[in-house]
């Protein structure tokens, strides 16, 4: 069966808005359809489906997310605002610059864009408004900012990506610190840009400054610190050699139920159970996903198709500029009606022999996909981040996303530089 006919279908059934994991599923048995000699046929995609999680890699991904769930419960992004707030108050731009950094510190602890987006947008979108900030400044500048939330460690899809091209989790986690910084830099460049055109009340923001200058640096850091110290705790377990990923996800757990239990005595025993329905009913559809991918993905290598692409490109291009030009091209678009670990587990095995043949690091590769899925959260029209900002702030998504392409021109502005300066995502591996 023709690749291209399978890409048509399967395109096809996602415009028309079937679920994902069945999208993939028919697109893996479509070529035994086809073909009935065709080997890998609805046995083994069934086969596939049962044994593809039994990985102790991926069970890092319901932990973290765990962890997340319980953090989330302890006011976390209001503790993290309030730090940054203090020391950014009082400059042009400055609130937004906090909000900005609280997304990034956030991103540490839930490894989700939209667990992100909305933990951090509930507390701060109705701060800035009361402020004297734009509604939809406010919102979109959550809703861009929010993507971070993938690509700073421990990253949901990082470990995605990490399976299937047998890359150190690690490494990766590593590699996404910088360029999370660089991302977040422009985001706050274009802030100050817009706040000093457009204006602040400064008076209204000194008096607020003031208020929680009031309320003392220890006394914030005391708040705040537990969840300043999550990433550090995990980070550190994994590179001191501690822990692996999956028992450095396990520890933050323990380390998420102490905090929300005996420091911040926000999380009871009784509400154990709803935090636990709560982390289900978000990781069950992102596990179904991946061993729906992986399906897909095996009858992408049965029919040889990143090698017939790897032949094509390689055929009419021999420039190494122009192919991650084209793959960014490929990801941002892809990002726009895909969530992002399913286009990792679909793309990585195509784009990846592309780039092999210029020696490129497979970390720096998984860190370019990671930066460019990231921009889909605020690209209609999936969108996540703006359907979770504009169901808070019942602003239209499409207004949303208009305010928000300065921002992803400032987040593509950096994705160029992850691209084409690799010492961004490897220095610190």
């Amino acid at each position: 069966m023709p690749y291209g006919t399978i890409a048509l279908i399967f395109a096809g059934v996602l415009f028309i808005g079937m679920p994902m994991g069945m999208s993939l599923v028919g697109a893996a048995i479509l070529p035994s359809l086809f073909n009935p000699r065709f080997v890998y046929n609805l046995e083994a995609v069934i086969r596939t489906l049962s044994v593809s999680l039994d990985s102790f890699l991926l069970l890092a991904i319901p932990l973290f997310m765990f962890s997340g769930v319980i953090m989330a419960r302890g006011g976390i992004s209001e503790k993290l605002f309030n730090i940054f707030a203090f020391f950014f108050g009082t400059i042009t731009g400055g609130f937004p610059f906090a909000v900005i950094l609280t997304c990034l510190f956030y991103g540490a602890i839930s490894g989700s864009g939209p667990a992100t987006t909305a933990a951090v947008g509930s507390m701060t979108i109705p701060y800035l408004i009361k402020r004297g900030y734009d509604p939809v400044f406010s919102a979109s500048i959550v809703a861009v900012a929010g993507g971070l939330g993938i690509i700073i460690p421990p990253s949901i899809p990082m470990i995605a990506y990490s399976s299937i091209a047998s890359v150190s989790v690690a490494d990766m986690f590593i590699g996404g610190v910088l360029p999370g910084i660089l991302i977040a830099v422009c985001l706050t460049a274009y802030s100050w840009y817009y706040c000093r055109t457009h204006g602040e009340d400064k008076a209204e923001l000194r008096r607020h400054c003031r208020e929680i200058r009031n309320l003392g640096l220890f006394r914030l850091l005391k708040d705040g610190i537990w969840a300043i110290l999550a990433p550090v705790i995990i980070l550190g377990s994994i590179y001191g050699g501690v822990a692996t990923p999956t028992e450095a996800a396990s520890l933050s757990v323990y380390y998420a139920i102490f905090v929300s239990m005996f420091v911040y005595k926000t999380l009871k025993w009784g509400e154990f159970m709803s935090v636990l329905r709560e982390t289900v009913k978000t990781y069950a559809p992102i596990l179904f996903v991946i061993a729906c991918a992986m399906c897909l993905s095996r009858v992408m290598t049965r029919l040889q198709v990143a090698r017939a692409i790897e032949e094509m490109v390689l055929a009419h291009l021999s420039s190494k500029m122009v192919i991650l030009l084209l793959v960014n091209l490929l990801l941002l678009l892809a990002g726009m009606i895909m969530d992002p670990i399913p286009a990792m587990m679909i793309f990585t095995p195509i784009i990846m022999p592309c780039v092999d043949r210029f020696g490129m690091s497979h970390v720096h590769l998984g860190i370019i996909m990671v930066c460019n899925l990231a921009v889909g959260f605020v690209t209609p029209p999936l969108g996540v981040n703006l359907f979770v900002t504009s169901n808070m702030t019942g602003i239209p998504v499409l207004k949303l996303a208009r305010f928000s392409i300065p921002f992803i021109f400032s987040f593509i502005a950096a994705l160029l530089l992850i691209t084409f300066v690799p010492g961004v995502s490897l220095i610190l591996t």
